[in-house]
């Protein structure tokens, strides 16, 4: 099977879309090579100009600095073939940068993108590049989709070799699960490659250009899920191996040997996880690869999504732990301190001491200390002489109760709503382009200033406009301790979940899901109380719904003071 050439260069950078072929890729006859890329073709790193396809509408003559929707202002064309072209885009009413796919209304392929990108933006999975808009104006169909600053292509990780085994481990987890809620929503990507997965800072991985990149290049399966499930598994290969699992090069790795077949990924490198060989080889049987005796092949996202579960988890590493430097002695040697002993043989002067001086001052002194020393030792033993009868004559009153060992019925138990110090406090988007809100002013919420606050972007709704769940604050308490209530100061009515990390959390969780709702209420005040004990070292003030305000008529959310007792 022909793969892409290392021709190709990448010139999607995070636009959304990877590197195009100057060629439209074309489906074969026959099952699923049909959806296989045909990437013999060179990629062409082009700026606003290029050649096109023959027979294909030419692209709009567009450039810099052009308005679309008098939006969307386009920056720098990353793609131009095949009579559509992509762009770094700017959306001025929001403020943020998005990509933008543009073509021609009446190009052969304009209703099957809009189609697409519409039907891609009903899913709203956070998982996906999310389409943002879809739209036909002035003899024009473009598609607007999240811009993902941060975020960091499969093709420049394997750059500089494999992935662990707990990346590569969470990556076809989260891909997995993500293309199997897809295909039960009747979407499929088709062309899922190194290119076209992200990870971001926080360390989610996201996947662009469900269905929209397939219908842009007129691709269509017959047996999609077998598609995508074999494209996983090719995604995995080349996480654990840092090749290709097929002949070709492609996407900056080498392909495998010529002649010799697919063979497993422990196989080609020293070290790779057996499960994770195993689970490669499941998903790419399509193509050629033998599935383990007692293993069945995975056709469908949603079986390798079960056949991941039925794995034994992959812990992340333990930190690294640096020793500290080894204590240095002090060489002592006759008449030196803290130098080189003399080789031997080679004779040098030993410094004469210099007698100690004394004098009337100084015997008066020493004198004058050891009684303030003598003066001090009497006062501190009447002192405590006489906090000891105190003691023992409040002792004797009959109504006091006494503090004695844990059995004891009338002993003092330790009072509920004793302040807890947080220690820290992170802000909290996985759901935004660029996933921070604020961060130097988070710290805000516990500084005990009633002035000062926290506050998140601002938005065209209270509902975040539509773009997010939510925004919010992680709490770090130090470690893991019993939480009895949340007091949260806003400005404005806001809504308001609070939610709480496993209690055995070793590092700070970057996935929402990983934190459980324990209470919810709104309000400029709200105390949560969590419905049942709570224990946790990570808490997360999530907020769901914001006030607008009044100086500027946006929607923001501003929290004031947050305080936890147990």
């Amino acid at each position: 099977m022909a793969e892409r050439s290392t021709a190709a260069v990448d010139v999607a950078d995070n636009s959304g879309d990877e590197p195009l072929t100057a060629q439209a890729d074309q489906s074969t006859a026959d099952g699923v090579a049909k959806n296989r890329e045909r990437d013999t073709d060179t990629d062409e790193a082009q700026g606003s100009g290029g050649t096109e396809g023959p027979g294909k509408a030419s692209p709009p003559e567009l450039h810099s600095g052009h308005k679309l929707a008098r939006r969307y202002r386009l920056e720098e064309c990353v793609t131009r073939l095949d009579g559509f072209s992509s762009w770094r885009a700017v959306d001025e009413k929001l403020r943020r940068a998005v990509g933008v796919h543009v073509l021609p209304a009446d190009h052969a392929r304009a209703r099957s993108v809009l189609a697409a990108a519409r039907s891609s933006a009903l899913l709203g999975d956070p998982r996906f590049v999310q389409v943002l808009d879809a739209v036909e104006e002035n003899d024009l169909v473009y598609v607007v989709h999240e811009w993902l600053p941060d975020a960091t292509e499969l093709t420049t990780l394997l750059a500089s070799g494999p992935l662990e085994v707990y990346d590569a481990y969470q990556m076809v987890t989260q891909v997995s699960a993500a293309m199997a809620a897809a295909h039960r929503e009747g979407l499929a990507h088709l062309r899922l490659n190194p290119n076209a997965v992200l990870r971001t800072s926080s360390g989610q991985w996201r996947i662009r250009g469900l269905a929209v990149n397939a219908a842009l290049r007129g691709i269509s399966s017959e047996t999609p899920q077998r598609t995508d499930t074999e494209a996983i598994g090719a995604l995995l290969y080349a996480a654990l191996t840092q090749r290709w699992p097929y002949e070709s090069d492609a996407y900056g790795l080498s392909g495998l040997p010529k002649d010799v077949g697919l063979i497993a990924p422990d196989q080609v490198r020293a070290g790779v996880h057996r499960g994770l060989s195993e689970l490669t080889m499941r998903a790419l049987v399509n193509n050629g690869a033998t599935a383990s005796r007692h293993e069945s092949a995975c056709t469908t996202p949603e079986e390798l999504v079960k056949a991941v579960g039925e794995m034994p988890r992959i812990r992340p590493p333990e930190p690294a732990f640096t020793a500290p430097p080894d204590y240095q002695r002090t060489t002592y040697q006759q008449g030196t301190y803290g130098r080189q002993a003399p080789h031997p043989g080679v004779t040098q002067p030993v410094p004469t001491p210099l007698p100690p001086l004394q004098s009337r001052t100084g015997k008066a002194l020493k004198w004058a200390v050891s009684a303030l020393l003598i003066a001090a030792l009497g006062l501190g033993s009447w002192q405590l002489a006489d906090a000891l009868m105190d003691q023992g004559s409040k002792s004797d009153d009959p109504g006091r109760t006494q503090t004695t060992d844990g059995n004891d019925k009338n002993a003092k138990k330790p009072t509920a709503g004793k302040p807890i110090a947080i220690q820290g406090a992170h802000d909290f988007d996985p759901f935004g382009t660029d996933g921070s809100e604020y961060p130097d002013d988070v710290g805000k919420v516990y500084d005990a200033d009633a002035n000062s606050y926290w506050q998140t972007s601002y938005y065209e709704g209270a509902n975040f406009g539509n773009l997010k769940r939510g925004v919010g604050v992680i709490l770090d308490l130090g470690k893991a301790q019993q939480v009895g209530k949340v007091t949260i100061t806003f400005m404005g009515n806001t809504s308001v979940e609070l939610r709480a990390a496993s209690g055995d959390t070793g590092a700070m969780p970057t996935v929402f899901d990983s934190y459980a709702k324990v209470a919810e209420g709104s309000g400029s005040t709200v105390t949560l109380k969590p419905g049942k004990a709570v224990k946790s070292r990570y808490l997360l003030v999530w907020l769901t719904e914001v006030p607008i305000q009044a100086d500027d008529g946006k929607f923001r959310g501003r929290v004031q003071d947050i305080k936890v007792t147990s």
